[in-house]
């Protein structure tokens, strides 16, 4: 299988699961987010009343699963991918740098640079200077 593509499971395999989990769950849990999703999978080929009566999950439940994820797979525009960007490093309202080499001072004034600006202008300048 290629990137991004997944085993579609079949109802057996989603029967096994569901077993599995039943066998060594503690108390009343419920059911794991990765089991639901393995159900609205198989109930989109199976159909709802067999997959819920296969499972022994909710029917109700289950169509309400398999209603919502068929609506947001299915909003035009949806995003597959959504770039986080990380927020602006801080400010320095106001800065003198000084910088002395062979040749002489030199002086720069920066208002509002960000601190990773300062942090690369100070890198080249104290290499051009060396």
């Amino acid at each position: 299988m290629g990137r991004g593509e997944t085993a579609m499971i079949t109802l057996e395999e989603a029967k096994g699961r569901f077993e599995e989990w039943r066998s060594n769950r503690r108390g009343k849990a419920r059911i794991p987010a990765e089991l639901w999703s393995a159900a609205v999978e198989v109930a989109r080929k199976e159909g709802i009343n067999r997959t819920a009566r296969e499972l022994h999950v909710a029917w109700d439940d289950l169509k309400r699963r398999v209603t919502t994820t068929e609506e947001v797979r299915r909003q035009p525009g949806s995003a597959a991918f959504v770039e986080l960007i990380a927020p602006q490093t801080q400010s320095v309202p106001e800065c003198t740098l000084e910088v002395e080499g062979r040749r002489g001072k030199l002086r720069i004034q920066l208002k509002g640079a960000l601190a990773s600006d300062l942090a690369v202008l100070s890198r080249a300048l104290f290499e051009a200077a060396s």
